[in-house]
């Protein structure tokens, strides 16, 4: 359990604005809609290119699909954060880990554009303010669906969590499996991957580290 004596804890105090500039902040809210008739006809494209008929009765329909799905899976670059955390954030006199674990994702490699998914563990240490359960999944979901590598996803959601709530720490945790491994490649289906990302305090405190590690192992049991 984590050590509650003040003299023993670090101070708690506003981060520092970070430096360095996040790819995420940029763009959220300003790509366009997808172009579902060039993807249309990119999938004929394809289709045809790999051997297939685009034109018989079981492809008749794929590119329209595969535009939708496209919209659907790549929703995350036309998503506006003020709208998203909503006013969600209040103030509460509470200085302890806030820990939402067994967060599920499913997102888009851009090297092979072919899915990894998995759980997120997102924990932060509050600075006076606390946001809403639901908007933590919200915001893994929003960095998710995108073309994304697992360790830049890992670092987005702390980076933004931080910024949203000037959190005292945040803690970020992602368990995934990729199909780019598991399909093709070195085909090795049991393979994955651990990212983590550890801001403020969880960077400078490493008792606080073990309790939140030690959280996310333990097993849920409802009743």
């Amino acid at each position: 359990m984590m050590n509650n004596n003040p003299n023993d804890r670090l101070l708690r105090r506003p981060l520092p604005q970070l430096d360095e500039p996040v790819r995420s902040f940029v763009v959220l809210g300003e790509a366009p809609a997808v172009d579902r008739p060039t993807i249309e006809n990119a999938t004929r494209s394809l289709l045809a290119a790999i051997g297939e008929d685009p034109s018989r009765q079981g492809l008749l329909k794929t590119p329209e699909r595969v535009a939708r799905m496209w919209e659907e899976i790549t929703s995350g670059y036309n998503v506006d954060p003020e709208k998203l955390i909503n006013d969600a954030i209040f103030d509460v006199d509470y200085e302890e880990m806030v820990l939402v674990k067994d967060i599920e994702f499913f997102s888009l490699c851009e090297h092979h554009l072919l899915p990894f998914f998995g759980r997120a563990h997102v924990a932060y240490i509050p600075n006076g303010k606390v946001i809403g359960l639901s908007k933590i999944p919200r915001i893994v979901e929003m960095f998710a669906r995108r073309l994304q590598v697992q360790e830049r996803l890992t670092s987005e959601v702390a980076r933004f969590l931080q910024k949203t709530l000037n959190a005292c720490g945040v803690a970020v945790v992602i368990e995934a499996s990729h199909m780019c491994a598991m399909m093709r490649g070195v085909k090795k289906p049991e393979t994955n991957m651990t990212t983590s990302a550890f801001l403020g305090e969880f960077k400078q405190n490493v008792e606080l580290r073990k309790e939140f590690l030690g959280q996310v192992n333990r097993p849920y049991r409802r009743g």
